[in-house]
Order: structure tokens, then C-alpha cells, then sequence
């Protein structure tokens, strides 16, 4: 095996773990997927001669990368963090291991791993780029604040102080561990809760919708800039139940899925995708709805773990 295939296998050994981390920094599968192949490339360039430690080394790049790419959408003051739903992962409903049903294959457990849960996401977007640098390589995947600090052009203390100012907007309330898992079990009581509000919905019964809604729900809509109407939130149980009529179109059918590993649903009608819906559940209510209604983003939307696309 020649020395450019032995870099590249290596390289590939590490990939789901930068893809993970890069997703986890910018919410987007494209620009995660952007910055991981630059850092191949650059690999690819440098060789790995003087690299003690392939995986911190690539560690640092994606890192750098992703930093580099969240300060421009700051400067450029892209894509409002109200009404931005992050570019989710879709799999099947049954993947969670649900009694009786497959689990997913490999390769769509590789990609439901790189998921982190829309409310956890939507919560990172509202940090700066360096404290969102800080908690994710800290907190979800175990850099040392020694590794992280020249990263940021900081001390290892007031790297820490970073990830410590992120680490209190994240309450993972949702029943998800900070990494956004959920066990089987809190998934099937999450999946009973959704399946409640679609039940209120279709039958118009606003009394039973705001029963399953947290009194401060917040439901997120992206039809980005072919449905601008379509984007903006809403907030509080009344004000989110009224609108629930988009949810109970005769024509539309639901198909339950995983979104970002909690439960959500396909919005298909006439054979075409509306919207992707994601749903937060905590005490046994909805805390969120991320409903991604963006046609050319769902377009590029891998789903064929799902059987569309």
C-alpha cells in the first residue's frame, strides 16, 4: 500500500467523527460536509510526516474551519436565529429500536450519530462562535481546554469560562443527554405525545392541542426565501394551537420519522415533500416545533434512509 492510499484510509477512519463535530458546529450537513473534505485536502497537501497525533491534528483543522465559517455569517449577519431551522437529519422512526422493529443499517446509524437534536441546535446558534467552539469540542467530545485555547486565541481559563457561559443555555430539557440521544423508551413516550397533537389537530379540538403544548412553546418555520411568508415563529401554547390547522390538511399524509434523533414527521402531499417536522418534548408536553418548509433545502435533504429522495 503506497503512502497516499495509507493517508487516505486513515483519513477515512476519522471522518464520522469530524463530520460529527462539524455538524455540531455549524447545523448545516453541507457546509459540514465542505469543511471536512477542505480538511482532507489539506492533509492531503501537508502529508502526515510530522503529525504525532492524526486525529488532534485534524481535530484542530475542522475546528478552525467551522470557527472561520460561523464568524462570517456573524459579519455578514446571515440567516436570523429565530426563524433559521438548521439543516436536520432524517432517518427512519423505527431506528430508535423499537420492540419488534429493524434497527437502522450501518450506514444510516453513522449518519443518525451525526444528529444532535433541533432544539440543542437551534440553542448553539445562539452562541457566539467561540463559546459554541468551546462547548461543543469540550462538552460533547472531550478536548482539553489546553487544546481548545489557541483555537480561540485564549488561556485554557478563559477557554473554560467559555464553554461555562455556553454550558448554562443548554438545559438539554428535552429528555436528551448533551450529545441529543434519547433512549428507546423516552422516545416512544415522545413519539405518544406527538401522535397526541396530530390526533387534537386533525380533529380541530384546540382544547386537547393546548393540553399536549407547553404553555411556552415556540414553533420555528423556515420556508426560506420561496415561502417567506411561511417564516417566523410563533410563541405560546393559544397562539401555536391556532395555527395548527397547517398541521391537519386533508390531503397531507404524515409519515413519523426521526429528526435530528427525536421524534418528527414527513409532511407529504400529492407525492411531494411540504416540510420536515421536528419536535422538543419535556415533561410529557411540546416544548418546540422546527418546521423546515424551505423547497430548495429540502431538496438537497438526504432522505434516503427513509425511502424518499
Amino acid at each position: 500500500m503506497d503512502g497516499d492510499t495509507l493517508l487516505a484510509q486513515r483519513f477515512e477512519e476519522h471522518r464520522p467523527y469530524l463530520r460529527a463535530v462539524a455538524h455540531r458546529m455549524l447545523g448545516s450537513t453541507g457546509e459540514a460536509e465542505d469543511a471536512v473534505q477542505d480538511a482532507w485536502l489539506r492533509l492531503s497537501r501537508s502529508g502526515d510526516g510530522e503529525i504525532d497525533n492524526l486525529r488532534a491534528w485534524l481535530t484542530t483543522v475542522v475546528a478552525r474551519l467551522c470557527l472561520n465559517t460561523l464568524q462570517t455569517r456573524a459579519r455578514r449577519g446571515e440567516e436570523p436565529l429565530d426563524t433559521h431551522v438548521p439543516d436536520p437529519v432524517v432517518d427512519r422512526a423505527e431506528a430508535a429500536g423499537a420492540p419488534g422493529r429493524p434497527a437502522a443499517d450501518p450506514a444510516q446509524q453513522s449518519i443518525l450519530a451525526d444528529s444532535v437534536g433541533l432544539a440543542l441546535l437551534v440553542v448553539l446558534e445562539t452562541l457566539t462562535p467561540a463559546e459554541r467552539l468551546a462547548f461543543v469540542l469540550h462538552d460533547m467530545f472531550g478536548v482539553t481546554f489546553d487544546e481548545i485555547a489557541p483555537m480561540v486565541d485564549r488561556t485554557p481559563a478563559a477557554a473554560r469560562q467559555l464553554a461555562s457561559r455556553a454550558r448554562r443555555r443548554v438545559r438539554g430539557a428535552d429528555g436528551a443527554d448533551r450529545t441529543g440521544r434519547r433512549s428507546a423508551a423516552e422516545l416512544r413516550r415522545q413519539r405518544a405525545v406527538v401522535d397526541a397533537f396530530f390526533a387534537a389537530a386533525r380533529q380541530g379540538d384546540l382544547e386537547r392541542l393546548v393540553g399536549v403544548l407547553h404553555p411556552d412553546v415556540v414553533l420555528r418555520s423556515d420556508g426560506g426565501t420561496a415561502l417567506a411568508a411561511a417564516t417566523g415563529v410563533e410563541r405560546g401554547a393559544r397562539a401555536v394551537a391556532g395555527r395548527a390547522a397547517r398541521f391537519s390538511r386533508p390531503a397531507a399524509e404524515l409519515r413519523p420519522v426521526l429528526v435530528d434523533g427525536g421524534p418528527g414527521v414527513l409532511v407529504v402531499e400529492a407525492g411531494r415533500l411540504f416540510s420536515v417536522m421536528g419536535f422538543t418534548v419535556a415533561g410529557g408536553r411540546i416544548v418546540a416545533i422546527d418546521v423546515l418548509a424551505d423547497p430548495e433545502r429540502l431538496a438537497a435533504l438526504d432522505l434516503s434512509g427513509v425511502g424518499e429522495g
